[in-house]
C-alpha cells in the first residue's frame, strides 16, 4: 500500500514538473518613442543560458520555469530593460532610445486571452502592458480647435492703439509638429503663430533695473513683402537660478479616464511628471489628484525629497472610466489650499487630453470654476497629451483663465524641454496680468497688422484696468510680438478700404514726431499683487535691410512666415517654402538644444507634404 502511495506521488510530481518546464512566455517589443516594432531584440531570463530573439513583427517566445522571474531585454540603439513578469504569460515591452529614461505603467488590457499551445492550462490568464498603445485611436478624429480669424491691417489714422495680452504658451508648435511628423498638414485653426514664435527663446538681454521684465524693440525690412517693415517687440524676464526659486506647492492633477489609455497619453504623463520630481527640493510639496468617473487624492503634501514615494504612486496609476474633469479640478484646488505656501509657488498642473464628459464639463462652467479658484493665488498650468480626441480649445481656455501656461507634450523630448530645460519658466511666475499697448505714429505708419495673438486681443481701455485678466510670464522666459507695418506713402492692396471721415479734422502731421515708429507700454503685476506697474519703450523709425537684422530677428520672422504658409494666409505675399528654407537656414545661431535645426527639418517636411498634395486634415476622409 505504501509503495502504491509513493508511486502515486511520483506521478503527480512528474506531471507538475512537466507543466512547470513547459511554460512559455510570449511578448512583443516596441519603441517607447514611436511604437515601432523592434526586430532581433534579445530576450533572456536571469540565471538561464537560453536566449530568444524577436521576429520582424517584434514578437518573441521563451521557455520559463516557475523560478524564472526577471526578464532582460536588449536591442541595438536602445537602453536594456529588466522586467519582473511574475505569473504573466504575455508581456509587451517598450524600449527607450539610448541616453533616455522612460518610466512605465502597468495596466490591464481588455483582450486578456492567452493562447496555450501545451497541455498545461493556466488558472489565470493575464496580460501586462508596459506601454499600451491603441493604434485605432488615430483613426477616430474628434479634435477641437477654436476658430481663428487672422488680424488684418488697421489704419493708424483710425486706430493708433493696439492692445493685447502677452502669451507664453507654445502648445501650438509641438502640436503642429505632431501632425507634420505623422504625414499631415495641421488644421488651420491649430496654427497659432504667436505660440510658434514663442516656442523658441531669443537673446534679448536680462533686465537691469528693479523690474523683473525688460522691453526690447527693433525693426527691419519685411522679408515676405519688402516694401513693408517688420517691427519686433521682445519681452525678457529675469533668469532666477533654481536654488533661489521660491518653495513650490504642486498638485499633479492627472486624467486617468479611459481616453488616456494610449502610450502617448497616461504613460507619457507619468514619464513627464517623473522628470519634474527630479527637480524637487526639501522645501517643496507634491500632491497627486486623479480623476476618471470620480476624483480622488493619491498623495497629499509629500516632501519633494520623497522622490521614490511619489514615483511609485505615479507608476501605479491606471486608465479607465469616464471623465469627471470639473470634479477633479475642484479637488485639486482644495488640496492646493490645504498645503498653501505663503510667498511660494502654489500651482495645479493639469495633465489631460481635454476630453471632459462628466459633471462640470461645459466651457462656461469650467471657466467660472477656474476664475473663482485663481483668486486664492493658486495658478493652473495645463499639459495636453494625445491625438484623435484632443480638445485644444478647452485646454487653452483653462490655462488662460487659470493664470498659467499651456504646453502640448508630443513625446519624451518635449517633456524634458518643459520640465528640465525650461523648469523655471514653466513653473515660476515672475509677472502676472501682463499687457502690451502699442501706439503707432501716424506720421510714419500708414497701417499695421499684429501677427498672431488673435485670441489675446484686448480693448484699449482694458490696458489701464487692473481688474482685467491677462497673461503670465515666468523666470527666464521671453515673449515676442511681430507687427507688419505699411509706411506712409506706400500704396498697397492690403490697406483697409474705408471711406474718408466727413466730420473729423485732418491731423496736423507737421506737429508729429517723424523719428518715432511706435511706443510700447507694458503693464504687469507682481505674482501676488493687485496693482499694475507701467513700463515704456520707444522704437525709432529705421531703414534696415532684412539681411542686416540680427539672427534672432530673422529666425522669428521665418517662424512667422511658416505659420502664414500653414494657414494659407492672405497676407503671405511673397512667402513660399524655398524662400522660408533659405531664410531659416541662415538664422540658426544659438541653437545648443537643436530646436531651431529641428524647425528647419519640419519646414522641409511640410514642403514635401504640400508639394505632393499629401494632405490629411483632421476630420477628412
Amino acid at each position: 500500500m505504501r509503495t502504491s502511495i509513493h508511486f502515486f506521488f511520483l506521478i503527480l510530481l512528474a506531471i507538475a514538473s512537466s507543466c512547470s518546464q513547459s511554460r512559455t512566455v510570449k511578448g512583443r517589443v516596441t519603441s517607447a518613442e514611436n511604437g515601432k516594432l523592434i526586430n532581433r531584440a534579445e530576450i533572456q531570463f536571469e540565471g538561464s543560458i537560453v536566449k530568444s530573439h524577436t521576429n520582424k513583427r517584434g514578437v518573441f517566445f521563451i521557455k520559463a520555469t516557475d523560478s524564472a522571474r526577471k526578464l532582460t531585454i536588449k536591442a541595438k540603439g536602445y537602453e536594456p530593460k529588466e522586467l519582473i513578469i511574475g505569473n504573466d504569460s504575455v508581456v509587451d515591452v517598450a524600449l527607450v532610445p539610448e541616453g533616455y529614461v522612460m518610466y512605465e505603467i502597468a495596466m490591464p488590457v481588455k483582450d486578456s486571452k492567452v493562447r496555450e499551445e501545451d497541455q498545461c492550462k493556466l488558472k489565470v490568464a493575464s496580460r501586462t502592458m508596459v506601454i499600451a498603445y491603441d493604434r485605432h485611436a488615430e483613426n477616430i478624429n474628434t479634435e477641437d480647435y477654436s476658430p481663428i480669424a487672422e488680424n488684418g491691417f488697421r489704419l493708424t489714422s483710425r486706430n493708433a492703439l493696439s492692445t493685447f495680452s502677452i502669451d507664453v504658451d507654445n502648445a501650438s508648435y509641438s502640436n503642429i509638429r505632431r501632425f507634420i511628423n505623422t504625414g499631415q498638414i495641421p488644421p488651420v485653426d491649430a496654427v497659432r503663430i504667436e505660440e510658434m514664435i514663442n516656442y523658441f527663446n531669443y537673446d534679448y538681454g536680462q533686465p537691469k533695473g528693479k523690474d523683473p521684465v525688460v522691453i526690447h524693440t527693433d525693426v527691419a525690412e519685411c522679408p515676405w513683402n519688402p516694401v513693408h517693415k517688420l517691427a519686433r517687440i521682445g519681452i525678457q524676464t529675469k533668469n532666477i537660478s533654481a536654488e533661489n526659486l521660491p518653495p513650490s506647492n504642486l498638485v499633479f492633477l492627472i486624467d486617468v479616464s479611459g481616453s488616456m489609455e494610449a502610450a502617448n497619453k497616461l504613460p507619457l504623463v507619468v514619464s513627464a511628471f517623473k522628470l519634474l520630481i527630479n527637480q524637487m527640493r526639501s522645501q517643496d510639496k507634491v500632491s497627486i489628484v486623479v480623476y476618471a468617473g470620480a476624483s480622488g487624492t493619491v498623495l497629499n503634501g509629500v516632501s519633494g525629497t520623497e522622490k521614490m514615494k511619489i514615483s511609485d504612486a505615479l507608476t501605479q496609476l491606471k486608465a479607465g472610466g469616464s471623465t469627471a474633469g470639473g470634479e477633479g479640478i475642484q479637488l485639486a484646488y482644495k488640496v492646493a489650499r490645504q498645503n498653501y505656501i505663503k510667498g511660494g509657488n502654489n500651482r495645479v498642473i493639469l495633465a489631460t487630453d481635454g476630453d471632459f464628459n462628466v459633471g462640470v464639463s461645459s466651457d462656461g462652467e469650467l471657466v467660472s470654476l477656474i476664475e473663482e479658484e485663481r483668486k486664492d493665488n493658486v495658478f493652473l498650468s495645463v499639459l495636453g497629451f494625445g491625438m484623435g480626441n484632443y480638445k485644444d480649445n478647452k485646454l487653452e481656455l483653462l490655462a488662460n483663465k487659470g493664470n498659467g501656461n499651456y504646453a502640448y507634450i508630443d513625446g519624451f523630448s518635449e517633456a524634458r524641454k518643459v520640465f528640465v530645460n525650461e523648469f523655471g519658466g514653466t513653473l515660476f511666475t515672475l509677472a502676472k496680468d501682463v499687457k502690451l499697448q502699442v501706439e503707432f505714429n501716424p506720421a510714419v505708419v500708414k497701417s499695421y497688422r499684429l501677427i498672431g495673438y488673435e485670441n489675446r486681443l484686448l480693448n484699449d481701455e482694458d490696458f489701464n484696468n487692473d481688474k482685467i485678466d491677462a497673461g503670465e510670464i515666468g523666470s527666464g522666459q521671453t515673449v515676442t510680438a511681430l507687427y507688419e507695418v505699411i509706411p506712409v506713402g506706400v500704396k498697397s492692396p492690403l490697406l483697409p478700404d474705408i471711406d474718408s471721415l466727413k466730420y473729423q479734422k485732418n491731423q496736423n502731421k507737421a506737429s508729429l514726431n517723424t523719428t518715432d515708429l511706435l511706443t510700447v507700454k507694458l503693464r504687469y503685476k507682481e505674482p501676488t499683487g493687485n496693482e499694475g506697474k507701467l513700463m515704456t519703450n520707444v522704437l525709432l523709425d529705421k531703414n534696415i535691410p532684412f539681411t542686416n537684422a540680427s539672427a534672432d530677428f530673422r529666425f522669428a520672422a521665418s517662424v512667422a512666415e511658416f505659420g502664414m504658409l500653414l494657414r494659407s494666409s492672405p497676407y503671405k505675399k511673397g512667402a513660399n517654402y524655398d524662400h522660408l528654407i533659405s531664410l531659416a537656414s541662415k538664422s540658426l545661431n544659438n541653437d545648443s538644444e537643436g530646436y531651431k535645426s529641428e524647425f528647419l527639418k519640419l519646414v522641409r517636411s511640410a514642403k514635401s507634404l504640400s508639394t505632393n498634395n499629401w494632405i490629411s486634415v483632421i476630420g477628412e476622409k
